[in-house]
């Protein structure tokens, strides 16, 4: 997923199948198209089983009362999914993700900040250094509206990047809303 191309054979974005024709957005195309190469390997990956769905949906259910749901009082923005979608964004939300390095073990990757239209996006921090002894590290990612009309989803993408041929992109999608009266309302 984090390989995958979002534009054609030529570097054109894709459109949606759509009346009348758009730009495609992850919405259309998911991920995107796979690329094998790239996919064999990613460099970081986003790690997640089954377990972390079950821990976040018991907690989340009331199912689980043990001490572990408090520890771990995390949302659902907060799964660590390869993609961020916020559909209610009022005023500022932070989600946290952790990535694996399956690549060089000696690797540093930079994030390239790509924040959709009406939105801030800080990352921090913004360099991931990996090494012998550190596999996984975790990152913050803050959003905070910056229109202050109702909007229908923005998008755009975090990318990291090793300086090499590992470009790790994730797809962000962001709805910004300005009272409640309006957040159901797609």
């Amino acid at each position: 997923m984090t390989t995958a191309y979002i534009t054609d054979n030529n570097g054109v974005p894709l459109l949606a199948d759509a009346t009348p024709n758009k730009i495609a957005n992850p919405f259309d195309y998911g991920a995107g198209f796979i690329n094998p190469t790239h996919a064999s390997g990613p460099g970081l990956i986003y790690d997640i089983d089954a377990s972390d769905y079950q821990k976040l949906f018991n907690c989340m259910l009331g199912s689980d009362t043990n001490s572990s749901c408090i520890a771990t009082h995390k949302s659902l923005f907060d799964l660590n999914l390869p993609s961020i979608a916020i559909p209610n964004l009022k005023s500022s939300e932070t989600v946290s993700r952790t990535v694996t390095n399956v690549g060089q073990v000696d690797s540093v990757y930079k994030a390239f900040v790509e924040p959709p239209a009406g939105v801030d996006m800080l990352v921090k921090p913004m360099v991931l250094v990996f090494g012998k002894d550190t596999s996984s590290q975790s990152f913050k990612v803050s959003f905070k509206a910056t229109q202050k009309i109702q909007g229908d989803y923005s998008f755009d993408n975090l990318v990291w990047h090793d300086g090499g041929s590992h470009w790790v992109r994730i797809p962000i999608a962001v709805r910004v809303v300005i009272d409640d009266l309006y957040s159901t309302v797609s």
